[in-house]
């Protein structure tokens, strides 16, 4: 069952701080992405992945093309969908585990993590707990999870990120670099939590830049190509 629909996507970027020059990034890209499978966006600097996941999570506007997903039982086209409705998808429907952690100052790590089951409505206790199942997994001392991150070690940030983009176990999953500073004994942890979501029916896409993580968590990969200089 299709779960992503990414049709005759093209994004240009407009430079206004250059003279309006254009620069385009994705040309008639499309592609599907199944329950169960991790599709990992494939290609060198500039040939468009991070703008092509952001496009899904809703976050750029492409000028041309759709991208469905699947909410509620039904396919939504991100693209057109209102704000309230976009904000549903994002609760229920579609997380996101970035590269960079960025959280209200001075909320503790726990809350931060839980947060997303909180939105859902579920109760405190068990949102905590679960939280409390991932950080202990991901390695994240006790002793922290009351601190705010501000002032942990990039490593533990981008854990903390993981174990909230987890939590809820949303249907579709969006990976920007999960493992990019993690050592090896976290990445490993990592991988296996994106191996069990995919069991459990997650449709995944990542930008991978790891070799072997790539390999052990790609069902099967996207080609992107840099398009060229800007016009």
């Amino acid at each position: 069952m299709d779960m992503i629909q990414v049709e005759d996507v093209s994004k240009t970027f407009t430079l206004h701080l250059r003279g309006g020059i254009s620069l385009p990034v994705l040309r008639h890209t499309s592609m599907n992405v199944q329950a169960g499978e991790c599709v990992v966006l494939h290609g060198p600097s500039g040939a468009g992945k991070s703008t092509l996941l952001r496009s899904i999570y809703g976050n750029y506007r492409p000028q041309q093309g759709r991208i469905l997903l699947r909410h509620a039982g039904e396919m939504v086209n991100i693209l057109n969908a209102q704000p309230r409705v976009l904000l549903d998808i994002r609760r229920r429907s579609l997380g996101y585990v970035t590269q960079f952690l960025r959280v209200i100052p001075r909320v503790p790590t726990l809350d931060i993590v839980a947060e997303p089951l909180l939105a859902r409505g579920v109760a405190e206790e068990a949102a905590r707990q679960r939280a409390a199942e991932l950080l202990t997994q991901l390695n994240i001392p006790e002793r922290l999870w009351g601190l705010p991150p501000a002032t942990f070690s990039g490593g533990e940030q981008q854990r903390i990120n993981i174990a909230r983009g987890f939590c809820a176990d949303h249907p579709i999953l969006l990976l920007d670099e999960p493992t990019a500073s993690l050592d090896a004994g976290n990445r490993t942890i990592v991988i296996n939590l994106i191996e069990a979501a995919r069991r459990r029916g997650t449709a995944i896409v990542a930008i991978v830049h790891d070799d072997e993580t790539r390999a052990a968590i790609a069902t099967r990969l996207l080609p992107l190509q840099a398009l060229g200089a800007a016009a």
